[in-house]
């Protein structure tokens, strides 16, 4: 695979970088790399936003620029590092031009966990990557599988393009779902993926089961699923190995993590959510908790063996990690992995469903 080949990390450039480096954009990205920057003797020479979002901020002591300004100030030639995610079209586009006009490199920082997907991480679980490539169902999901390695060892937004399906295809090709669906969501935000099922069963279900920990987002999800015609049981908690009451630090989304002081937080296993009724269609989101949540669904996952639409993105392992714990859990699935288009690597995600559904024509 390719990225067995990579010769320089985006690190090590970055290092050895004489021409000014920039950072495009502010906020909990942007802090990540900055202390990476300061691991490995990088310099930043400062930093730009988009026109709309320069207002005379200031971030990390340098005056937030315009791009404009920025090239006004260093000339064209100089480095951009991508310091924010995005999934909105029109932000990628402007991402995939100044790629075009600029050397830009996005550098992969968890959005979980801590440490870097660097050449020592990838070179001590070699072994568990190239079992998971074995383990892939088509040749899509390998090709996905090296452009994502390779993104995440340089930087180049250009192998996240390479390795890029509409999610559609995902849902058409792989998920495919039915209209006698019992749908789990872990993780089910405002209840965006459970209306992307509907769009697809012609509103139809058997049940939905869903659960939310954040307060103002299980709101949102509750205005929208009141409206179902059909049952539903929504839960504000956290997906995890076990029913139990953990605390997280307050904040919310993707900075969350356990922490001896913070908000407390109802967590619930979907097996005992469920107590044995089915499930379909089971989708977790759930922040860098996926290992554990699949963990609290092993008996469910034994005995109905639902389709699978997991999150495989949070930590440095989940490409991996959360493979070869589905195939441990149930070796009679199909393993897909499919990376929608979003800047950084996010919205990478591990599909499985039982190889016994797999037809001619099937991927």
């Amino acid at each position: 695979m390719k990225w067995k080949t990579i010769e320089q990390t985006v690190w090590e450039r970055l290092a050895e970088e004489k021409r000014p480096i920039v950072l495009y954009g502010m906020g909990d990205g942007a802090d990540k790399i900055l202390r990476q920057f300061a691991r490995f003797g990088i310099e930043a020479s400062g930093v730009f936003a988009s026109d709309e979002f320069v207002r005379g901020h200031s971030f990390a002591g340098f005056p937030v620029q315009t791009l404009a300004q920025t090239v006004e100030t260093f000339g064209e030639d100089l480095v951009i590092v991508l310091s924010f995610a995005s999934q909105r079209p029109e932000v990628l586009e402007k991402i995939y031009q100044l790629d075009a006009r600029f050397d830009l490199v996005a550098p992969d920082v968890p959005v979980a966990g801590d440490g870097l997907f660097d050449r020592a991480f990838a070179g001590a679980h070699t072994a568990e990557l190239d079992t998971v490539a074995e383990l892939l169902a088509d040749a899509r999901s390998r090709q996905v599988l090296d452009a994502m390695l390779c993104f995440k060892l340089t930087g180049k937004i250009q192998y996240l393009r390479d390795g890029e399906n509409d999610k559609v295809e995902a849902f058409t090709n792989i998920l495919k779902p039915r209209e006698d669906e019992h749908f789990v969501d872990l993780g089910a935000y405002n209840g965006d993926t459970i209306r992307e099922l509907l769009s697809y069963t012609q509103g139809r279900f058997s049940s939905i089961t869903a659960l939310e920990p954040d307060r103002r987002n299980y709101r949102k999800l509750k205005a929208f699923t009141d409206d179902l015609a059909g049952p539903v049981h929504l839960e504000q908690a956290g997906a995890w190995e076990q029913d139990c009451v953990l605390t997280f630090a307050a904040k919310a989304g993707r900075n969350s993590r356990l922490s001896d002081k913070g908000v407390e937080t109802t967590m619930r296993a979907v097996d005992c959510v469920l107590q044995g009724d089915p499930c379909t269609l089971l989708k977790m989101d759930v922040e860098g908790a996926e290992r554990e949540a699949l963990a609290g669904a092993a008996q469910t996952i034994a005995r109905w063996k639902p389709r699978l639409n997991i999150a495989c993105y949070h930590r440095n392992e989940d490409l991996f990690a959360l493979p070869l714990q589905v195939h441990a859990l149930c070796p009679d699935y199909a393993l897909y992995l499919r990376h929608h288009p979003y800047v950084p690597a996010w919205d990478v995600n591990l599909y499985a469903r039982p190889k016994n559904e797999i037809g001619a024509g099937n991927p």
